[in-house]
């Protein structure tokens, strides 16, 4: 049977950098072994879940390029796929668990519990629920509910171990005597988490669960309970955290957590998902760190995960990304960067494609992120540039640097082709005639046309600004100094 394997995040914070690399890691197996990828939504903390975080998680994952199977907007034989209109389900599978024994309904207030267990600490031991609730008999439990006492539902936990094993850690056993008759339906009637995964995954058929080291411990409760349902029990993989580079969980402190703010920030999706596969996952290859989805999906396995936690390095990412921008199509950067520059006020529809490839083909090599294009976009377009004033008083802050930059412009506005392979031998002729070096000449035109001391080859720059807005540029760098 094909694996079925699913992401359920919870919609009450946008998709994060380690909720992401776990929708990663279930969608590269489900496309591995042509199984289904399932989305569902865990919505039921009504007071923080929201439509925007759902709307959110949906839109980074989309970015990504992790397209779901089953799940919110595609639908499925198993829906719904929001947890919170399967309530009825959970509540279903709760009476089934009551009606077999392997539940039963507790009448115990909660502040008589709470006095227990700190009665319990204050002696200096811990306090498990005594069960006084589960030796009511039939009739009891009958009165209590015609008068309709306020109760929980408890699930009978059995008095002795249960072991699973774990696609990344191993073999995994956990005493019950460890674990308390711990509840399934609170006192307002609603599911808790426990009943409500398990519920969720029973009738959507998952067959693996992958997901963070932090749901380890509640792991021996959901076998319980699909064994009490009667139901397979799915194989594990338990992910490890992705800590910072302080070695402390991956944080705000770190930077940005949410993936949104790296597409943002100018992340290629194929870079990040690269990068991503990476963080806890060994494809077997040696030292090659740069593959494409196919490779990944062809190569991922759960065996591969490894045990320890891995570290997010922003500068690998960068790295990773300016890999990509590297060699991405001329076709695949313009799409990529067309809504950056927009946003930015720089696009226009009128470039010509030859023009864009060339001004691209400058700034690749000078690009870790999309946001690095749009920076360095601006002078090959903008009216003005703003000049470093240590810059210009560094190249065009005397008389004689400006008398040289004056003379330059005028060789500039005559010279029959504005192309770089002729710009060059006209500025270099001219400060042999001068008795200058070539590069007083060139640092002038630099500062003079980009505002700054360092850019792409100057000759190309020119040639990809225009002549108009060279001599317009080389004008107001004279005028600001007079």
């Amino acid at each position: 049977m094909p694996p079925r394997v699913r992401f359920a995040p919870s919609p009450t914070g946008y998709l994060h950098i380690g909720g992401a690399r776990t929708a990663l890691f279930n969608w590269l197996y489900a496309r591995r072994h042509g199984g289904t990828f399932i989305l569902r939504i865990e919505d039921t903390d009504t007071e923080r879940s929201s439509d925007d975080m759902t709307a959110g998680i949906l839109s980074s994952l989309r970015w990504l390029g992790l397209n779901w199977d089953e799940g919110p907007d595609v639908g499925g034989p198993h829906g719904p796929y929001l947890q919170s209109a399967r309530r009825d389900r959970h509540l279903a599978h709760a009476r089934q668990l009551v009606e077999s024994g392997a539940a039963y309904y507790c009448y115990c207030p909660a502040e008589k519990l709470q006095a227990k267990r700190a009665a319990a600490e204050a002696a200096g031991g811990a306090w498990m629920y005594d069960r006084v609730c589960q030796a009511l008999s039939s009739r009891e439990v009958a009165a209590r509910e015609a008068a309709g006492e306020p109760r929980v539902v408890r699930v009978l936990v059995p008095e002795a171990d249960t072991s699973f094993d774990d696609q990344v850690h191993g073999r995994i056993s956990v005493s019950f005597t460890t674990i308390e008759d711990f509840v399934i339906v609170r006192s307002d009637g609603s599911p808790t988490y426990q009943l409500s995964v398990v519920s969720d995954d029973i009738d959507m058929k998952v067959t693996h669960v992958v997901r963070g080291d932090d749901h380890i411990s509640n792991t021996p409760k959901q076998i319980l309970l699909y064994r009490a349902l009667g139901a397979t029990v799915p194989v594990f993989a338990h992910v490890p955290l992705i800590l910072g580079s302080d070695k402390k969980r991956l944080s705000k402190r770190h930077g940005a957590t949410a993936v949104g703010e790296y597409e943002a920030q100018g992340y290629l999706p194929d870079a990040m998902v690269n990068f991503l596969s990476l963080l806890g996952w060994s494809p077997g290859s040696g030292d090659r760190e740069l593959f494409s989805r196919q490779e990944l999906v062809d190569l991922f396995t759960l065996e591969g995960i490894s045990g320890g936690n891995a570290v997010f390095n922003p500068v690998k990412l960068d790295w990773f990304n300016q890999q990509y921008i590297a060699n991405a199509s001329h076709a695949a950067l313009v799409e990529a960067l067309r809504p950056h520059l927009a946003e930015a006020g720089l696009w226009r529809d009128d470039f010509t494609p030859a023009w864009l490839e060339a001004v691209f083909g400058l700034l690749r090599p000078r690009s870790k992120r999309l946001t690095d294009f749009v920076s360095q976009f601006r002078l090959f377009v903008a009216d003005r540039v703003d000049r470093d004033p240590a810059a210009v008083e560094k190249h065009i802050g005397d008389d004689e640097a400006r008398a040289h930059l004056a003379a330059l412009r005028e060789r500039l506005s005559s010279v029959e082709s504005f192309d770089a392979a002729r710009l060059e031998p006209v500025a270099r002729d001219l400060a042999i005639e001068r008795g200058i070096k070539a590069g007083t000449l060139i640092h002038a035109a630099r500062v003079a046309v980009t505002g700054q001391t360092v850019s792409p080859g100057i000759f190309e720059v020119l040639e990809l600004v225009g002549r108009a807005r060279v001599l317009a540029r080389i004008d107001q760098a004279l005028a600001d100094r007079t």
